[in-house]
């Protein structure tokens, strides 16, 4: 289907869509880049070809990719 097919609301809902996962993917990337090694639980180098998974591969590195920084 092209984009001139799709209806007005088709076509909105799907400009949402695409600029969550660019600014999902965006903060996964930033926080790995900046985190250091030890607070990434994982290896560095697979959260990386994850982050690129979507729709799920951001999310997960966000939620469970981390170590938390509480209590430190």
């Amino acid at each position: 289907m092209r984009w001139n097919e799709l209806s007005e609301r088709q076509q909105g809902l799907l400009l949402v869509a695409v600029s969550a996962e660019f600014a999902l993917t965006a903060t996964a990337a930033v926080d790995l880049w900046f985190r250091p090694r030890d607070e990434v639980r994982g290896r560095k180098e697979l959260w990386w070809l994850g982050i690129f998974v979507q729709p799920i591969g951001p999310v997960a590195y966000l939620m469970c990719g981390r170590r938390s920084r509480c209590g430190r």
